[in-house]
Parts: structure tokens; C-alpha cells; sequence
């Protein structure tokens, strides 16, 4: 099983990964440890391992290279693969596949510097969001609701803590309420009301308190929950995702929606939102973990 990695999201990464290997020993499968950021990747071929369960979190290990190398040793793996990893990962052009789909999403364009923001406020408005092109879990993301915030917010996206310089997106702010659906194989599984405090879902509050609401069922009437299960599906399959992903989105008070992003390996934390929406569909964490680990395969 590989966990950890050397992305940004390594310490969730490690958390997920602890979660997902006492669940599949618990029901009987002989699986271990690797973290490819202490070991070549490469040995995992001479391990001769049937499968692997892929919970690297961003970086490398979300963004179609790992699922390269494997796909190069003939090792099956759970998750997207390489192409649709890759999209996955970039949110720029996420967006420009679903929006040749029709997928509904938040207007963004990409910005090269702070003296960009002039531009991108005239486009898309204030407040805006701010963030990483390749990043999850919220790092380097900021809400500008002023002008003079926008340079600020551009070198927190630009320059992450570990000192890697990172392509810069400014998106449209949706007022709303954010919600999160999974998918499972092709089974959309319950949608999760997110209520954080002041609307601050960033790293601290989703992984390291206790301050965020999640609500699952999400109190949606059936036929609006319906729907949103269809686009989702619509945008898991545009980018070519299998096996399992999560989908961000924002539902306004008018019933519109936008979706944000895909997330391709999704976390597995006691916070996490999949085994949360699992729980719901009455899929336990062990159940879950084996129909994503059933799911693998090459290429």
C-alpha cells in the first residue's frame, strides 16, 4: 500500500494510509506499508506485489506519475490512471474539459504575477479565490474580498511552505453552501453538507479540529440530490476517473451549482468525507476499503 510521499499532503497522506492498512488487515489481506519517499518506487516490482492501494495524497503520487510507474512494472493500482490523474490534479484545465462537457463550474483564469490581479477582479469579481493550480486540501488557498489583498494571496499560492513555486489560478467566488459527493465504482454514494466556522474549510479546521458540521444526508429534497449524483458522474466520467473519486461543489441559493474540483484519492482520516458518505449508504470504513481495493487495475 503506498502512503506518505513527499507532496505537501504527506502528513495526511500518512494518516489516511495508517487508516486504510489496519482496515485491510482487519479482513484478512496481506498487505504492507511503502512509502515511495523513503523508498524507490521501483522495488515495488521486485516485491512482486499483486495490487496496490494507492492513498498518496497530491504530488506525484496524485498526478499521474506514480500511476505511470506502475502501469510501467504491470502492477495494478486503485484509483484514476494516468490521464485522467493528470487533469484531475490540474484545476486549470479540469475546468476547460467540463466546460467543453458542460459541466457547471466557477469561471477562473490563470494569473502569472500579483500585477494580475486588476485583471482577473475586473473578470471575475470580488471576492475571488486565489490558489495552487496542482495543490488539495485547501493549501495556498485564499478568499480576496479587497483589492489590495490580491498580492498576498498571489505569493501564498505562488510559494507553498516546503518552498516549491506552484502555478497560480484566481476563480470565481460562489456564495453558497458547500457540499461534497463520492463516487464508488459507478454508485454516487450520499452527499455531505459542509458547515465550517465563518466558511473556513481550509487544512486546519478539515484535518486538525473538530469545528466543522458535516451533515450526511445532507437534507437535499431527492430530486435535487439526484441531479447533482448525475453531473457529478457526468464530470467523474469527462475526465476519464475510475475506481473512486470526491467531488467539491457549491450550491447556491437558487438551486444553482458549481462544481470545483475532483479529487482522485481522497482522504481517509477520521475527518475524511468518503467513508463518511459510505457510512450513510450503509458501507463500513472495512466494506469500503475492499470495493475500492476490488476496483484496481492496470492502465
Amino acid at each position: 500500500m503506498l502512503l506518505g510521499g513527499a507532496s505537501a499532503e504527506r502528513e495526511i497522506s500518512l494518516i489516511s494510509g495508517a487508516a486504510v492498512l489496519a482496515a485491510l488487515q482487519r479482513v484478512g489481506v496481506d498487505a504492507h506499508p511503502f512509502d515511495p519517499a523513503e523508498r524507490p518506487i521501483w522495488a515495488l516490482a521486485d516485491a512482486k506485489v499483486a495490487r496496490v492501494f494507492n492513498i498518496l495524497h497530491g504530488g506525484a503520487g496524485e498526478d499521474g506519475t506514480v500511476q505511470g510507474a506502475l502501469d510501467l512494472m504491470g502492477i495494478p493500482y486503485t484509483g484514476s490512471g494516468v490521464l485522467a490523474s493528470a487533469l484531475a490534479m490540474d484545476k486549470i484545465r479540469t475546468k476547460w474539459v467540463w466546460q467543453a462537457a458542460g459541466v457547471p463550474t466557477p469561471r477562473s483564469r490563470r494569473v502569472h504575477s500579483a500585477d494580475d490581479g486588476a485583471a482577473a477582479i475586473a473578470e471575475l469579481g470580488l471576492p475571488l479565490i486565489v490558489k495552487p493550480v496542482r495543490e488539495g486540501s485547501s493549501i495556498g488557498l485564499t478568499k480576496v474580498t479587497r483589492a489590495d489583498e490580491f498580492p498576498a494571496a498571489f505569493a501564498a499560492a505562488a510559494t507553498l511552505a516546503d518552498g516549491r513555486r506552484e502555478e497560480v489560478m484566481a476563480e470565481e467566488f460562489l456564495a453558497g453552501t458547500e457540499y461534497t459527493a463520492a463516487v464508488l465504482g459507478r454508485q454516487v454514494l450520499p452527499l455531505v453538507r459542509i458547515e465550517a466556522p465563518e466558511g473556513r474549510y481550509d487544512y486546519q479546521n478539515k484535518y486538525f479540529t473538530d469545528a466543522v458540521q458535516y451533515h450526511c444526508p445532507a437534507g437535499l429534497a431527492a430530486d435535487a440530490e439526484a441531479e447533482i449524483g448525475k453531473t457529478v458522474l457526468a464530470a467523474f466520467d469527462a475526465l476519464g476517473c475510475r475506481g473512486w473519486g470526491r467531488a467539491d461543489l457549491i450550491l447556491r441559493a437558487d438551486g444553482s451549482y458549481g462544481l470545483l474540483e475532483m479529487n482522485t484519492n481522497p482522504g481517509m482520516t477520521g475527518h475524511s468525507l468518503v467513508p463518511m458518505a459510505a457510512r450513510a449508504a450503509g458501507i463500513d470504513f472495512d466494506a469500503l476499503v475492499l470495493r475500492i481495493l476490488a476496483e484496481a487495475r492496470r492502465g
